[in-house]
């Protein structure tokens, strides 16, 4: 169905992507397509799509595929039935249907009569009430741009449907209806995602990296174990490695030591038998050339062992690098942090919410705040940090220390460099060795330190945010997530997981995804309805 020999991209800049993939999708495939930010997840879509051509390679395709973008700002500029592909053939109908019944209208049409119904059933089915095919794209949120594309798969009838981090934007109620179409169709399915909920819906695992696509049969749980077992045996191989680095080096001391006596018990049974100086000299070149080979020999062996240790450590996946190092909470478990009866807030007059909320927060709880989009979950994130007040009811609240971490990591100031940004946070007077040290640990090696912040990628930010923390003084008592997965890869979204699961404050979440939520331990919900 769809086969790729030999594919490479190379970017505008000359910087090579990837080389050599090779990659054959068949008919009802459904494929996970995985790798870190930068693999070039989303550029192996487009050029399987046909919308970009690869450096080299060979491209065979006998279908035509559909394809569902991550971004869509290319269509702001056209109604929802032009990005849709399906305006021209909407007007040749509408124009034959009043009389125009002309070759070139017929041949727009293509005796697809039912194109109207088929828009309509598909809006209604990814719960489109309001969005009309002559609306332009631009007025619509980032979830309804993503389930007008989603619709496109029920109005086009593909055999091959390409999807590009569908579930971002998209509400619980929507997610579970892509959940149900990907585990339901018999679609052809290649799909990029970090949603793991999703990626287990999917049969096989595809991981693009720069040794190019490595293919794992079975859905993204199996992925992770197969993935596992390879990290814990290079683990082994490390201990084993740095095991027998020590070794190497005590034999070569021992060693050392041991030549450095028998020269010096030899030079003294030479200089009792009174030998000729010529002999003594010809004695002790000999002596030194028989220790200069020893020394060569072990430290030859050592730098092997190094070079074998380094390359190990190269391999390491970069959360196994990472060191996080939380500060906790001053407050005591348990403490009332937030108590809220019966709040609401009103909007020109309008009520938010259908009943009232009533809750209370107490430190160390681990809360997810739920609702549709638009349902008000950033406003009571306001009202729990004392931004805005409720319109009726009562919220008290306690002097904590609050951090709120949006899905762009606003926090993160983009006009410094990342180690200004580091300084910038740093409330307990460290050095700046000290600082830099745990730029390290958070992966911002040197070549980071004056590299400005708005150069930094989604799962950068995110790194950069968890180091700013661990170098304030004191960790804050509640930290806000506002959708904190939106923007990262599966490797960002694991070293997010480690980090808060090493945070031992009051952690609020709000998030779609599912897996996120498990993995951090929230057990606790605050619905909007």
């Amino acid at each position: 169905m769809l086969l790729l020999q030999g594919v490479a991209y190379t970017h505008p800049n000359k910087d090579l992507l990837f080389s050599d993939i090779q990659l054959t999708v068949n008919r009802q495939d459904k494929i996970a397509l995985i790798g870190n930010n930068g693999a070039g997840k989303s550029t192996l879509l487009r050029i399987m799509a046909g919308e970009l051509a690869p450096g080299s390679g060979l491209i065979k395709a006998d279908i035509t595929p559909y394809y569902v973008p991550q971004l869509f700002g290319q269509f702001n500029g056209y109604t929802v039935a032009q990005a849709l592909r399906v305006a021209d053939k909407i007007q040749a109908l509408k124009e034959i249907l009043e009389g125009h019944v002309t070759d070139a209208n017929m041949t727009l049409l293509d005796d697809d009569w039912g194109i109207e119904e088929r828009c309509q059933e598909a809006f209604v089915h990814w719960q489109l009430e309001g969005v009309a095919l002559t609306q332009p794209v631009s007025a619509l949120s980032g979830g309804q741009k993503t389930k007008v594309f989603l619709a496109g798969i029920l109005i086009h009838r593909p055999e091959m449907v390409l999807l590009d981090e569908p579930s971002n934007h998209l509400d619980a109620a929507s997610r579970e209806i892509l959940y149900n179409y990907i585990q339901f169709t018999t679609n052809t399915l290649v799909v990029v995602s970090h949603d793991r909920t999703l990626l287990n819906l999917l049969t096989t695992v595809y991981e693009l990296s720069k040794r190019g696509v490595t293919v794992y049969g079975g859905n993204y749980d199996f992925y992770a174990e197969q993935k596992l077992i390879a990290s814990d045996a290079l683990n082994q191989d490390l201990k084993s490695k740095e095991k027998a680095l020590r070794k190497a080096k005590e034999t070569e001391r021992e060693a050392a030591e041991r030549q450095q006596k028998l020269d010096a018990r030899g030079k003294k049974k030479q200089e009792k038998a009174g030998l000729p100086t010529i002999s003594m000299n010809t004695f002790r070149n000999n002596a030194e050339k028989s220790t200069a080979r020893m020394k060569g020999v072990h430290a030859e062996k050592v730098d092997t062992i190094w070079q074998e240790l380094n390359q190990l450590r190269k391999e390491l996946p970069d959360m196994d690098k990472m060191k996080m190092g939380f500060d906790n909470s001053s407050l005591h478990k348990g403490k009332i942090l937030v108590t809220a009866k019966e709040i609401n807030f009103g909007y020109n007059d309008a009520l938010l919410w259908q009943q009232p909320l009533s809750f209370q927060i107490t430190s160390g709880d681990r809360i997810a705040i739920k609702g549709r989009n638009g349902a008000g979950k950033t406003t009571l994130i306001r009202m729990i940090l004392g931004e805005l007040q409720p319109g009726a009811g009562t919220l008290e609240r306690a002097a904590v220390r609050s951090i709120y971490i949006d899905q762009d990591y606003s926090l993160i100031n983009n006009q410094l460099s990342v180690y200004e940004q580091a300084q910038q946070y740093n409330s307990g007077a460290l050095q700046e060795h000290e600082i830099k040290t745990r730029l390290n640990r958070f992966l911002f090696t040197k070549e980071y330190w004056d590299k400005p912040c708005s150069a930094l990628s989604g799962g950068e930010k995110m790194r950069l945010m968890l180091c700013v923390l661990t170098i304030g003084n004191q960790a804050p008592d509640m930290i806000i997530f506002d959708e904190p997965t939106n923007n990262l890869d599966i490797q960002n979204i694991e070293i997010l997981t480690a980090a808060v699961n090493e945070y031992e404050g009051t952690l609020l979440v709000i998030s779609h995804d599912a897996y996120f939520l498990k993995e951090i331990g929230v057990e606790e919900e605050i619905c909007l309805i």
